[in-house]
């Protein structure tokens, strides 16, 4: 890391306090939303092109056929079986995964602060850093990505899904057992994405770099 990059571990507060610490579990399960927002979006977009290639399908019948046996003419009709459902995956591309992970280095220092060998600091140090990249991962999420709860419910109240209920939106845990209509308690109302505001791309652009190297003359 260079130094325009370095921590000054002097400036930093010597106590640690729950603050630092929900701070720091705050950035990780932020990463982990983003990584399962991206996954969910290649995913959806498999499935739908899948359903497309399942819709335009048809089943495909032969050309009657004529069978003699013992001098009487029979007539059959031969229906050819459905062909397998054929298997195709729409390969995603993974521009928008490092974009995002570029302006989460942009604003955060994100790559820096991941790929930081953290051992050698204490967790007051580490809480400081923290509130760094907690600042810059939010003011990424907030711009280019319009965020709502999958369910309204207050978070320990009890809930009723009923029979087809989305499987997707909703995970169920504990003993399940028997179908729909299930009752229990929402332990997280989840998250989802409602609008996604990336930067256009230039033409050329190497997506790959997510953070140019610095040389200061």
């Amino acid at each position: 890391m260079n130094k325009n990059l370095t921590i000054d571990l002097t400036l930093m507060p010597t106590t640690l306090d729950l603050w630092h610490v929900y701070l720091m579990a705050c950035v990780l399960v932020l990463a982990l939303i983003l990584i399962i927002v991206l996954l969910s979006m290649v995913i959806g977009m498999a499935s739908r092109a899948k359903q497309s290639i399942k819709n335009a399908v048809k089943p495909i019948a032969a050309e009657p056929e004529i069978k003699v046996v013992e001098k009487i003419v029979e007539v059959e009709k031969i229906v050819q079986a459905p062909a397998p459902e054929p298997v195709v995956l729409k390969e995603a591309t993974p521009d928008a995964a490092l974009q995002l992970l570029g302006l989460l280095q942009k604003e955060a220092r994100f790559i820096d602060f991941i790929k930081e060998d953290i051992t050698a600091y204490n967790d007051t140090d580490i809480g400081v850093a923290a509130r760094v990249v907690h600042e810059g991962c939010k003011k990424v999420v907030n711009e280019y990505f319009t965020l709502e709860t999958v369910r309204s419910d207050q978070e320990g109240s009890k809930v009723t899904l009923a029979k087809g209920f989305d499987a997707a939106e909703v995970r169920l845990t504990g003993n399940i057992v028997g179908e729909a209509p299930f009752t229990g308690t929402l332990i997280h109302k989840g998250w989802k994405v409602t609008n996604i505001r990336l930067p256009k791309l230039t033409e050329g652009h190497n997506a790959k770099i997510v953070a140019a190297a610095e040389v200061e003359l």
